[in-house]
């Protein structure tokens, strides 16, 4: 509100004035210049002094802003000069489009997305090689269908999930909105020379009615439309705001699907078309608001929201008649239309005067102009499109395959060389490929996929997790191999609910639990003043007289007197507005949580803050008096002042007070010497409680004419603005302020946030705090939510701007891993811009880092950073629209359903409720998904490869011929009905139960490391599938020399009993799931041997001969890996093994 103040002061300051006369001849000149009509004549001539130019266009930049482009620059500067009456250039459809397909690149994509993978791929060769007749062996079907039911599966997950994004398009786009319908014909002095109108309103009753409403979807919207918005109706564009139904221009919006900040932002209408005066209902004036001669200048769309470069020029008055004489300026006060042209008046425009897209109207109707649309809008520009994310699990597999792929032709290639290379060599080598193809197991693919769904099953049906929901099927292992965790701050680790919690006034401090004695020496100050100045001056006390000791001395009266001040100056210095609900009930809106807190406090002891506006502060004393204060200039709180100031006149005595909070760190050096500020400050801190500094100052009246005198001076400079602004109040302010007291205010955690984060630490997981908040805020909550350990140093890093400021800092940080680092945006920049590869590699080793004031861009690139550069796997949790684009670049992205809305819920991999969640889904259900898959898949692998080692020393004995060991229903039936149960029930096993899996965090940092499924792992299943196979083959032809023909029930009974017998000696716990597949599956072979006489002799199979060999050749081929897992579970047992 102070901006808008500044800006009110600068534009009736005679320099102004002068600077509009020295630029109405070359407006003249502009006008007659057909050729002009697409820029703004007032920025673009070159008549003008450039001093005063300067000083028209000076608010929040210290240059004026580009001149508008013309059509031949249009492609390469963005930028635009909008018209009231009529709509130019052309911009961006005003579209959402989340999905990630169309009806013509869906089927391409997805299939590239699978075969991309050489698993895939190879399979599909392998498929296509059974229409050759010279390669064909086996059933076709065998081939084809594992790898059709993957793919169909796979396609109808992904056309269902854009489908859905597809209906969440269309409802953002239809979403209707009303917008002010210019006539066609709209009266322009500009083009008055060039046509003829036929329909200049003139008649009281006809004047403004050819300005019609009407309803359009969202997609519909242009750049140049006037948007008329109801409260808490969605922003549907990036609009400037022109009205608002409050009298002072102002609004709030709800920004936290842009910022993730769920404080209401204050919004000021451009004072020129808020003073309008409306002939119709609601207040908006748009019929005349449409009619303007105006134009407004916007800068080429940027990611920045906070920051907004823009003009509004009003070119001339309106057209003379009855029904719009009330549009001329008040401050006119003439009925005439004057003979001369008015010069045109020019208005900054800045970020105040902005409503984004995406943000929603939280107090009264408004109308806005369109400026920017679509993907130029800051939403959409600070979203980055969603990733097809690919789990590390399948890329090792496919790295396997590779490995298997050349094992199998290797293999191949040497059956065929002892063979001698006879007659087609080449289709030799290929049909032992196919024979082979069992080694890179198609049914792999379908027993993971499987396995996740079951993962995902279990993690939605936790009770302990309610409302869980899983929305990416592919990754639950993922959540397995987390090492770096991405966190936003507001309403991910914290409620975003403040309280006053401490009072401290160096020799009097007041907790929680004692705001009652303030709220009691609060009424005996006012009431006591009441009475005396009643005696004295026969008026109402006024809350700025000093309350002096009683004849009694200091005692109890002097302790009142100073509670009242620092409670008043706590009631007087704030930007918080108070908000009348439909209801009737009153709620406090600021920019900040903690102001509203303060003031929250204030009224819940007796002092209640009961209307504000720019210009005037009322509040409600303990007695039912009203004070009633003038507003003389406010200093808002910034990043780098750290403090806020506001000073203000007692409208019933005149005396002028300076009042300003702060942080302890630039307050102190203000503020008279005192020996408490310093340790309390400390003491605060280490609570985890957000602090702030109160002082005050009396100003006599010449003091504070002397101060203004110097700070109009110092706002009208051309140079160094803001600097000597400040100097102005550094010098005539802000020295020997009063200390009053000392606040702690305590953000309020979400549930379980301190434990959650110690265990996360203790797993090994790195945590990362990215938030757009404050420093000294985001400081507060890493102290608070122990991210920051007891005694751990903590390093600041902020407004670095040099290269050498960035050397130095990660010298320092080299030399100090064990500190946690805090960063803004700004310096983040800084360091990615300029050693990138430096910062990041210091930042990752790092216990913590914190970095503040970031964008969602800024927070997506960090993301994509740490993956890149440490080849970890990062998980990045949040509850905001602002926390997509960071969800969406993570390896796991994890949303919170919040008061944030559920924008970060629906774009994640995962959706939970709180964040305490995350210690499950972590510790036990992602631990649990990349045990079962890796143990699953090394079995699935070593399942193919036997049977292959199998079919190799077969081919071998029969003269290296390439001819199937097994054919037909034994091959189908082997890796489905006669193994795939026992084998998948592995999904159902665990090594330790969910108690110690919680208890033991450091569990999780063992499997982080990738041991369950390498190289090691690999070739360890690799060589037991070797020695299997082979002593499941060479003893078969061993013992059965003499009934040769039977070699395939023999062998093929024998590998089915070992694969049973191999899943028990891998589960570690039970499932009587488990047991049930291996009785049933044991019974479903002896049952299908009747059904199969072509494999199987029945009256050779029942012989007591047949039963005691494949006894054997199971006991050759299991019992010596029974043994070493005996001997290794005694002399080298795992880590979980060790807690049971």
């Amino acid at each position: 509100m102070s901006k808008v103040g500044s800006a009110i002061q600068l534009q009736n300051m005679p320099v102004l004035k002068t600077a509009a006369a020295a630029s109405s001849s070359s407006l003249r000149k502009y006008h007659n210049n057909p050729q002009n009509e697409e820029s703004t004549g007032l920025l673009a001539d070159p008549d003008i002094d450039e001093e005063e130019d300067l000083v028209v266009f000076e608010h929040e930049q210290e240059q004026p802003p580009p001149p508008p482009p013309s059509h031949r620059s249009r492609k390469k500067d963005k930028s635009r000069t909008i018209h009231f009456q009529r709509k130019t250039g052309s911009f961006p459809a005003n579209i959402i489009r989340n999905q990630k397909y169309n009806i013509f690149t869906f089927l391409p994509i997805v299939l590239y997305e699978q075969f991309k993978f050489f698993f895939n791929l190879y399979f599909l060769l392998v498929a296509l090689s059974q229409f050759i007749p010279a390669l064909k062996i086996g059933f076709i079907l065998t081939y084809i269908g594992p790898l059709a039911f993957v793919l169909f599966v796979t396609m109808g997950k992904e056309a269902y999930d854009d489908y859905k994004r597809n209906l969440r398009d269309r409802e953002a786009n239809s979403a209707r909105y009303l917008i002010v319908d210019s006539p066609s014909s709209s009266y322009s002095p500009r083009k008055k020379s060039s046509q003829q109108y036929t329909s200049l309103p003139s008649d009281e009753e006809q004047g403004l009615a050819s300005f019609m409403t009407r309803s359009v979807p969202s997609s519909s919207l242009q750049v140049g439309d006037l948007v008329i918005l109801q409260k808490d109706q969605r922003v549907p564009a990036d609009l400037v705001l022109l009205r608002t139904t409050d009298e002072s221009g102002t609004c709030f919006i709800r920004t936290d699907q842009l910022d993730g900040e769920t404080d209401w932002k204050l919004r000021v209408a451009i004072p020129e078309t808020q003073k309008i005066a409306s002939t119709g209902e609601g207040g908006l004036a748009q019929k005349e608001i449409a009619s303007l001669d105006a134009e407004i200048y916007a800068d080429a769309p940027t990611k920045d929201i906070h920051a907004f470069i823009g003009t509004f020029t009003l070119n001339s008055t309106i057209p003379h008649s009855a029904s719009t004489a009330n549009f001329r300026s008040q401050e006119e006060g003439s009925s005439n239309v004057p003979l001369n042209p008015i010069p045109p008046k020019v208005l900054p425009l800045s970020v105040e005067n902005v409503l984004w897209a995406n943000t929603v109207l939280a107090s009264g109707n408004a109308i806005g102009m369109v400026i920017y649309t679509g993907p130029e809008t800051r939403a959409v520009m600070n979203t980055s499109s969603p990733e097809n994310k690919v789990g590390l699990l399948e890329i090792e597999i496919n790295r396997l395959a590779k490995i298997l792929c050349a094992v199998t032709f290797a293999l191949s290639l040497v059956l065929v060389a002892l063979n001698g290379f006879r007659g087609e060599w080449y289709v030799y080598v290929l049909r032992f490929l196919i024979l082979f193809s069992s080694i890179i197991p198609i049914s792999l693919r379908v027993n993971l996929d499987m396995g996740k769904t079951v993962y995902g099953h279990h993690i939605m049906n936790d009770p302990e997790i309610p409302n869980t929901i899983v929305r990416t099927s592919t990754l639950p292992e993922e959540l397995g191999r987390i090492e770096y965790l991405l966190s936003d701050k507001t309403g991910t680790l914290t409620q975003n609910e403040m309280e006053m919690k401490k009072l401290h006034m160096g020799t009097m401090s007041f907790g929680f639990d004692t705001m009652d004695e303030v709220a009691r020496q609060l009424a005996v100050a006012f009431g006591g003043d009441s009475q005396q100045a009643h005696r004295k001056t026969g008026s109402l006390s006024t809350g700025m007289q000093l309350a002096t000791a009683a004849a009694g001395g200091r005692g109890r009266r002097d302790m009142s007197s100073r509670v009242r001040d620092v409670v008043l100056s706590l009631a007087l210095c704030h930007n918080v507005t108070p908000v009348t609900n439909d209801d009737g009930s009153v709620t406090y809106q600021a920019a900040s949580p903690d102001e509203v807190a303060i003031v929250q406090w204030t009224s819940s002891i007796g002092l209640t803050l009961t209307y504000r506006d720019r210009t005037t502060i009322e509040l409600s004393t303990p007695t039912g008096q009203t004070l009633s204060f003038e507003i003389l200039d406010i200093f808002p709180f910034t990043s780098e002042s750290k403090r806020m100031g506001i000073i203000v006149r007692d409208k019933s005595t005149g005396d002028v007070l300076f009042l300003q909070k702060g942080a302890d760190v630039v307050m102190s050096k203000i503020v008279l010497r005192n020996d408490w500020l310093e340790e309390e400050t400390g003491n605060m801190a280490r609570e985890g409680l957000r602090t702030l500094v109160m002082a005050r100052k009396r100003l006599p009246l010449p003091q504070y004419e002397a101060y203004k005198s110097a700070y109009a001076k110092a706002s009208i400079s051309v140079q160094d603005r803001n600097e000597k602004m400040q100097a102005v109040v550094a010098e005539y302010l802000e020295k020997e302020l009063e200390l009053l007291g000392l606040t702690g205010v305590e953000d309020k955690l979400q549930d379980d946030v301190k434990s959650t984060l110690e265990l996360l630490r203790n797993a090994g997981i790195r945590i990362w705090m990215l938030t757009g908040d404050k420093i000294e805020t985001a400081r507060c909550i890493a102290i608070s939510t122990k991210l920051v350990a007891r005694n751990q140093y903590i390093h600041e890093v902020a407004k670095l701007k040099t290269s050498d400021e960035v050397r130095d800092q990660l010298e320092f940080l080299q030399e100090k891993l064990d500190c946690c680092l805090v960063i803004d945006g700004e310096s983040l920049q800084l360091c990615l811009n300029l050693f990138k590869n430096e910062f990041i590699s210091i930042a990752t080793k790092l216990s913590a880092v914190v970095a503040c004031r970031c964008s969602p861009t800024q927070k997506a690139d960090v993301a994509r950073l740490i993956r890149s550069h440490t080849k970890k796997r990062v998980c990045c949790i949040g509850d905001g629209g602002n926390d997509v684009s960071m969800i969406q670049a993570a390896d796991v992205g994890v949303g919170i359903v919040g008061k944030e809305g559920k924008q970060a819920s629906l774009a994640a991999d995962f959706s939970v409720t709180q964040f305490s969640f995350l210690t499950k889904l972590l510790l036990w259900h992602g631990r649990n998904s990349y045990r079962r898959s890796a143990k699953l898949a090394q079995f699935v692998i070593h399942r193919g490869l036997i049977i292959s080692v199998m079919q190799a020393v077969f081919s071998a004995i029969f003269y290296f011929a390439p001819i199937a060991l097994y054919q037909g229903y034994l091959m189908a039936g082997y890796a489905t009905v006669y193994t795939m149960a026992p084998v998948f029930s592995l999904v159902l096993d665990r090594d330790v139960n969910e108690d110690l899996a919680l208890l033991y965090p450091e569990l999780y940092k063992e499997l982080t490391k990738g041991r369950a499924l390498s190289y090691k792992t690999f070739f360890q299943w690799l060589m037991i599938s070797v020695y299997q196979g082979a002593a499941i083959m060479i003893v078969s032809l061993v013992l059965f020399e003499n009934e040769f023909l039977h070699i395939v029930s023999i062998s093929f009974t024998a590998l089915v009993l070992n694969e049973l017998i191999m899943v028990a000696l891998e589960i570690t716990t039970w499932h009587v799931y488990m047991v049930v597949a291996e009785i049933v599956t044991l019974l479903l072979y002896a049952v299908s041997m009747i059904f199969l006489p072509e494999y199987f002799d029945l009256a050779f199979v029942v012989t007591v001969p047949f039963v005691w060999k494949v006894a054997v050749i199971v006991a050759i081929s299991a019992v010596p890996l029974w043994i070493i897992k005996l001997i290794r579970s005694r002399f080298a047992p795992a880590a979980s093994a060790k807690l049971l």
